[in-house]
């Protein structure tokens, strides 16, 4: 009819009546709706349908102008924000109004609100993999974070532990660097948070873990007998090919981000204390957790068993206290009482303190403060 557009379904509906044997072209082109003029156009190729633009909702908006109130300025502010998190300031400020069903529609909210204002989302792509069969870590720098401490600049690395399959995660802060007690403490408190072990175990070339001196894959002493004891088999990735480790390189972004995310809504970097810091990582990986909960209780049937209890995440050392009241450990000196002056001492070095003993009497345990600057310590 005049005036009116012609849609893809009378399209569709004529060329099926055309396709009846002894349809002519204008009986076909009557009970579609439309004239014998645009049937020819059709017959020809030369008519196309014209989609109109939708300007009408198909259903009301779920937030009811909290989008605009509340969601608006923080992206005005930081348009880095992503929807999961400006979610979660939703589900704060509006209780039990919203829940992960309403993610998508917030993504699409954000989208056409960036479309004008900020940037584009990154893509990102899942892959399969056998549930309980691998677990991986890594070292990460937060460095370009500017976390401090008291006012402090904190230079500092996480232990970042992953289920590849679920993605369940672990994390935990190191202060003394990428060392075996580092590596041993965080896989072990993995380990026994997940309440299992994964048939293997990777990582990439740690000194701490690998000979890399060897042509082959050698492990260390300490990192055999810790595998051994857990019944897991320890891989790595080969040299100089840091993508297959992608599962935990990948997981690295993902948790920065989230940090980043969450220290500007915090709207400051610095931290009272370590423990501060501590549990606000650890109230991020929660968070991190909840998310995967179906995938790691698919997952944990197939972990192994814990053995009946932890093997030592410390190594020792003994040290003599100079006629100065000092003692060094790994080129740190550190002052204790001159009463112990000449006495001979065993360290216990974990990754975040020192123990010290005189014969079997635990004398001293001090925390460290900072992987680049250990604080000496106090008179007991």
């Amino acid at each position: 009819m005049p005036g009116k557009p012609i849609t893809q379904e009378q399209v569709n509906l004529y060329m099926s009546y055309r396709k009846t044997p002894q349809q002519l072209q204008a009986t076909s082109a009557a009970k579609a709706g439309f004239s014998e003029r645009t049937a020819r156009r059709i017959d020809k190729g030369e008519h196309e349908v014209k989609h109109g633009v939708r300007k009408y909702r198909t259903r009301k908006d779920p937030f009811k102008g909290l989008f605009e109130q509340y969601l608006v300025p923080l992206l005005e502010a930081n348009p880095a924000l992503q929807p999961i998190t400006l979610l979660e300031v939703l589900e704060e400020k509006a209780p039990n109004q919203f829940d992960q069903s309403h993610l998508r529609t917030l993504q699409r909210k954000v989208k056409s609100w960036r479309a004008k204002q900020g940037p584009e989302q990154e893509v990102m792509f899942l892959q399969r993999h056998i549930a309980g069969d691998m677990g991986i870590s890594d070292y990460t720098w937060m460095n370009k974070l500017k976390i401090s401490l008291a006012g402090e600049l904190f230079e500092h690395k996480l232990y970042h532990y992953r289920l590849v399959y679920s993605g369940w995660t672990y994390v935990q802060v190191c202060l003394g660097g990428e060392s075996f007690e580092s590596l041993s403490s965080g896989l072990q408190n993995a380990f026994w948070r997940s309440g299992g072990v994964p048939a293997t175990y990777r990582t990439d070339s740690l000194s701490a873990a690998f000979n890399n001196h060897s042509e082959e894959e050698v492990l260390t002493e300490r990192y055999r007998k810790l595998c051994q004891y857990y019944s897991v088999k320890a891989t790595r990735n080969n040299k100089g090919v840091a993508h297959e480790n992608g599962a935990i390189e990948s997981a690295h972004g993902h948790l920065k981000r989230k940090v980043e995310q969450q220290l500007l809504l915090r709207g400051s970097r610095d931290f009272l204390t370590l423990s501060d810091y501590e549990a606000f990582i650890n109230h991020i990986v929660a968070k991190i957790n909840r998310r995967c909960k179906t995938r790691f209780d698919e997952e944990k049937p197939h972990l192994q068993a814990l053995p009946s209890r932890r093997t030592n995440d410390f190594s020792e050392q003994y040290v003599k206290v100079s006629s100065s009241s000092t003692i060094s450990v790994k080129r740190v000196t550190y002052t204790v009482p001159s009463r112990l002056i000449g006495t001979r001492l065993l360290v216990h070095l974990y990754d975040t303190r020192l123990t010290l003993f005189y014969g079997p009497e635990c004398v001293k345990t001090r925390i460290k403060e900072n992987m680049f600057f250990i604080k000496p310590f106090s008179e007991f």
